[in-house]
This record gives C-alpha cells, sequence and structure tokens, in this order.
C-alpha cells in the first residue's frame, strides 16, 4: 500500500500479539516500525526480523514514552496497542494495586502516547493514531470492570484528541477488533469468568488480520473513523479492511 510506504510507524506493546503481527505487515508494506515494549530480548527479535528500530518502553511511564518519540523522529503514525486484561476478577475479589496497574497501562499509556505524539504532528500538520480499542468499551463483562472501565475511557480520548486534532490535519481514530488470538485470549479462557472465556479458540480472528485492518486505516479508508471506534465484528468494517465475511 502507498500510503504506509516510507511511513514512520510506533507501535505500542509490539513485543507480541496484535502489536507484533502489525509490525511485520506494516515492515513488509515498506514502513519503519518503531517496536516500543518492555520485552527487550523478544523487540530485539522483532526489530531484526522487520528491520525496525527497538526502544524498550514502559508506556505507563511518561518520560519513557517522551523519551522514546523523540527517538523515533517525525511519527507519521502512532498504534496505541499496549494493554492489560489480567488479572481477571469481579469487583470483589480484585486487588486494588492490579486494578490500578491496568489503569496506568491502559489508559494513561494511550494518553502519554498522545501527549507525545499530537504536538509534532499538529505542527507538522499530518499524522495518524489508531487506538486499539474493544468491544469492551460500550459492554459491561463480569470480571472485566478494569478493561470494560479502561476501554471506555480510551474511546473519549480517540474522541477528544479527534476533536482537539482534527482541524490541525491530524487523524485521531480507534480499532475495536474483537476477539483475537493472543495470548490475552488464553488469560480470559483461564478465568473461566464470564462468556467470552468460553469461547472455542477457533471463534477468535488471527492477530494478522487486525494488522491488516490498521495498514487500511493508515489510508484514506481511516478519514471516515475519525473520532470513533471502527470495528471488525460488523459485515462492513470486514469488507473495508479487505478480509473474509462474517
Amino acid at each position: 500500500m502507498e500510503y504506509v510506504k516510507g511511513k514512520t510507524v510506533v507501535i505500542t506493546g509490539a513485543s507480541k500479539g496484535i502489536g507484533a503481527a502489525a509490525a511485520r505487515i506494516l515492515a513488509r508494506q515498506g514502513a519503519h516500525v518503531v517496536l516500543a515494549a518492555r520485552s527487550t530480548q523478544a523487540l530485539a527479535t522483532l526489530a531484526k526480523e522487520t528491520g525496525g528500530t527497538a526502544i524498550p518502553c514502559d508506556v505507563s511511564d511518561f518520560d519513557a514514552v517522551q523519551k522514546m518519540m523523540a527517538a523515533a523522529g517525525d511519527v507519521d503514525v502512532l498504534i496505541n496497542n499496549a494493554g492489560l486484561i489480567d488479572p481477571i476478577a469481579r469487583l470483589t475479589d480484585s486487588d486494588p494495586d492490579a486494578w490500578g496497574r491496568v489503569v496506568d497501562v491502559n489508559v494513561k499509556g494511550v494518553y502519554h502516547g498522545l501527549r507525545a505524539a499530537l504536538p509534532g504532528m499538529m505542527a507538522r500538520g499530518a499524522g495518524t493514531v489508531i487506538n486499539i480499542s474493544s468491544g469492551a468499551a460500550t459492554s459491561a463483562l463480569e470480571g472485566w470492570s478494569h478493561y470494560c472501565a479502561t476501554k471506555a475511557a480510551v474511546l473519549s480520548l480517540t474522541r477528544v484528541a479527534d476533536r482537539e486534532a482534527r482541524g490541525a490535519g491530524v487523524r485521531v481514530m480507534g480499532l475495536s477488533p474483537g476477539t483475537v488470538a493472543t495470548d490475552m485470549q488464553r488469560d480470559i479462557a483461564a478465568s473461566g469468568i464470564n462468556p467470552v472465556s468460553q469461547l472455542p479458540w477457533d471463534a477468535h480472528i488471527p492477530a494478522d488480520w487486525v494488522g491488516q485492518a490498521i495498514a487500511v486505516l493508515m489510508g484514506p479508508e481511516g478519514d471516515t473513523w475519525r473520532g470513533q471506534d471502527f470495528s471488525l465484528k460488523t459485515k462492513e468494517g470486514r469488507k473495508i479492511a479487505g478480509l473474509p465475511p462474517l
């Protein structure tokens, strides 16, 4: 895709799952991928595979995110992908410190990415931010108070960032992929809480499909989805992303 080629794309949570799949797909299409995550060895391996740049980074630490973004240079695209769901627990059984850690990554991590990337994008009059969202942003699921609350916050951040940055030529949108065959789904299945944990493995889409959707949203198709979540759980979304139908 011509609108991917030559772009500098920062991907948080890039060491595995959706982040790693997106890095491979975008690199094959000619993007320079900047890989950010806490897992240094996994990042180094992926950077060698993709020709990208590995920058170890904890997204819950704003100073670390700001330094990572500065090292990346002029960032064309930011994929706010880093996220946690573990430990899954009902409110009455939840650990406050663990619950807060999910907020630090899922909400503050997205805010930190926006705060570090938007000034440069707005000054240049161009840029795209894709926040990885979830159907949990608008749903209530037992045992997922932390995940539902944080994904709802991410959707609000997407809306506010779009309102503030659209006039400067920056596009901000969300991507709600549905359930994806990653380690996170294994954690969900192990919890045994709520219907999502009971889904068979073949009900989850491959992480590569999400990477393909990200590539499509980087182009003109993404304009339609500014300030909202693009969903891969709809016939329209699958068709736009060039994926098999539901």
